[in-house]
């Protein structure tokens, strides 16, 4: 009786690792953020340089996961964005989404 309980146990731990390793260090995100993302972003993602950067603070974190790797890949192509992500790791990528999608920014879309 105790094995399956031990081996349960032991299954649920493995699973709410797993899920932290996955959602990345927002503490390290915000500071890869402060040398690579903020004069386009911000910082906290709440800025644009150009009015075709997009505001990143409060983005859905796999979007931004989606996002990073389609530039790192060539996917999906931008002369800036394809040049710095190309040198960012899955777990830059995980910390950099951790940190923008935890910023207060993007809201609810209302419609007048």
């Amino acid at each position: 009786m105790k094995y399956p309980v031990l081996c349960a146990a032991a299954v649920g731990l493995l699973l709410v690792a797993g899920s932290v390793q996955a959602s990345g260090n927002p503490g390290r995100g915000q500071e890869l953020s402060s040398q690579v993302c903020a004069s386009c972003h911000g910082v906290d993602g709440n800025m644009a340089l150009a009015d075709d950067y997009p505001i990143l603070a409060g983005q859905h974190r796999d979007y931004l996961v989606f996002a990073l790797q389609a530039y790192r890949s060539g996917d999906r192509d931008h002369a800036v964005m394809s040049s710095f992500a190309q040198n960012l790791s899955d777990q830059d990528i995980d910390d950099l989404a951790a940190w923008f999608s935890r910023q207060d920014g993007l809201g609810e879309l209302t419609f007048d």
